[in-house]
């Protein structure tokens, strides 16, 4: 059974020239295809080069995710829309994202800074979800300690609820079923893999086996047994096999 990783970053393989390593072995894991996600426009232009190098293997999406946004991030976003733009060929991107909400990473002892960074936050993945709409495509979502605010910006956007995708889903069955009842999804990486996890594992059953997405997130959460090493799309073939267990 072929594998897709729907979620990976190869930004770090490829500067480093690790990359045909990591696309050999992840063809020997079995996995087909994958989506190298755009989090900020340092990245897009390269992601779309591996696109065209390596597809069908390596899909791309452009977004802006919530830890790269900045004060100038309406000039980064306004650059997102050129991608689908029938003018700069194919292959374009499958998915927007990954954008959203972080309240994980804002400054601790700065209350007011990370106020002001959380209203750019919202402003920006407002923005998105808007061109998302009218791009009619997929939305790959990033919320950190945020799922509240992040499903009630996304509820009043009029994006199709079934083109969302929670990516690194680590929440329980309450906000899954948050999911669920609007036609959303998760997508879960070798996070369900460890010992700790089980209301993640909880979470997987409630949304089922035919609407189960797996990720890598690579380089970051590496699956058991390879945990505390980086992460690389091979690995997916780990999450799955336990997935298959946990079903």
């Amino acid at each position: 059974m072929g594998l897709i990783d729907t979620h990976t970053h190869l930004e770090s393989f490829a500067r480093r020239g690790a990359l045909p390593e990591i696309l050999g072995r992840a063809r020997e894991a079995r996995v087909e295809a994958m989506t190298t996600i755009g989090t900020s426009s340092d990245h897009w232009e390269l992601y779309r080069g591996l696109a065209v190098a390596h597809g069908p293997l390596v899909r791309f999406s452009v977004g802006l995710h919530p830890c790269s946004v900045a004060e100038n991030w309406a000039a980064e976003v306004a650059q997102i829309e050129a991608f689908w733009h029938p003018s700069a060929g194919k292959p374009r991107p499958v998915a927007l994202g990954e954008c959203g909400l972080d309240r994980y990473h804002l400054p601790k002892d700065d209350p007011a800074q990370a106020e002001t960074i959380i209203g750019w936050q919202k402003e920006a993945f407002a923005y998105q979800l808007a061109l998302a709409r009218r791009l009619d495509c997929p939305v790959v979502v990033h919320s950190r300690q945020a799922f509240r605010e992040t499903v009630d910006l996304i509820d009043a956007s009029g994006v199709d609820w079934r083109r969302v995708v929670f990516h690194c889903f680590s929440e329980g069955e309450t906000e899954m079923a948050e999911l669920l009842k609007r036609g959303g999804r998760g997508s879960f990486t070798g996070i369900l893999t460890y010992k700790a996890a089980d209301s993640i594992r909880a979470a997987a059953r409630l949304q089922g086996l035919e609407r189960f997405l797996l990720e890598t997130d690579a380089p970051y959460l590496t699956p058991m047994p390879h945990r505390g090493k980086p992460n690389e799309p091979a690995f997916l073939r780990h999450t799955a096999e336990y997935a298959a267990g946990l079903f």
